[in-house]
């Protein structure tokens, strides 16, 4: 946390310079005044200065993206970086020519990024954000080839009569083949396992005869 204790004849001008140290502007800051100062007689005698102490205002979501320009560039595949805010969801979409490098096989390089981003942010957010990290529209391809193994799945327990159970996914992967099969009245889904190793199990409705 950047933080300068400074002094000056009035407030104002007590501001302006702990502005100046700290290179920003009063909008992104917290002032307290410490002391407001004393003119004193003839503007002299008995004259104290006005103390204030300014701490600048970090902007979770600048961070995390900071974050991630700094990892993408480790990785030798430097990215641009584009914020999309809704609510309390944050997506950060990353572009850049070797943006392969940064999805991963099935996207556990994305994942495991997005997971990092996630702790980032909401390490300097004042409430819980969530954060969703894509590359090349990963997420919704990613999401189309969930649902096709889902429905594809559903119909290998049915035929076979016994669970079937996908790889560990995150959170909201397994949401899409929960919501995906959540209309299939021949099998039910539900999750097993401990973070970061849960699954998705498919269980055939055995019917009553």
């Amino acid at each position: 946390m950047k933080q300068v204790t400074a002094t000056g004849q009035t407030v104002e001008e007590a501001v302006e310079s702990a502005l100046a140290q700290l290179q920003t502007t009063k909008d992104r800051t917290d002032v307290d005044i410490i002391d407001e100062g004393k003119k004193g007689i003839f503007g002299i005698f008995g004259s104290r200065p006005a103390v204030v102490k300014v701490t600048v205002i970090i902007d979770p979501i600048e961070e995390a993206k900071k974050f991630l320009t700094q990892v993408s560039e480790q990785m030798g595949a430097p990215a641009e970086i584009e914020i999309k805010r809704e609510g309390k969801q944050v997506t950060f979409v990353m572009s850049g020519e070797k943006i392969a490098l940064l999805i991963g096989k099935r996207g556990q390089t994305l994942n495991s990024l997005q997971y990092l981003t996630q702790l980032v942010i909401n390490r300097y957010a004042t409430h819980y954000l969530n954060v969703i990290l894509d590359a090349e529209d990963y997420r919704n391809r990613r999401s189309e080839t969930l649902i096709q193994l889902a429905h594809r799945l559903a119909g290998k327990a049915v035929k076979s009569g016994k669970d079937v159970a996908l790889e560990p996914m995150p959170s909201y992967e397994r949401k899409v083949i929960h919501t995906a099969l959540a209309e299939n009245k021949r099998v039910k889904t539900f999750s097993d396992g401990a973070e970061p190793h849960r699954f998705i199990v498919i269980t055939p409705v055995r019917r009553s005869v």
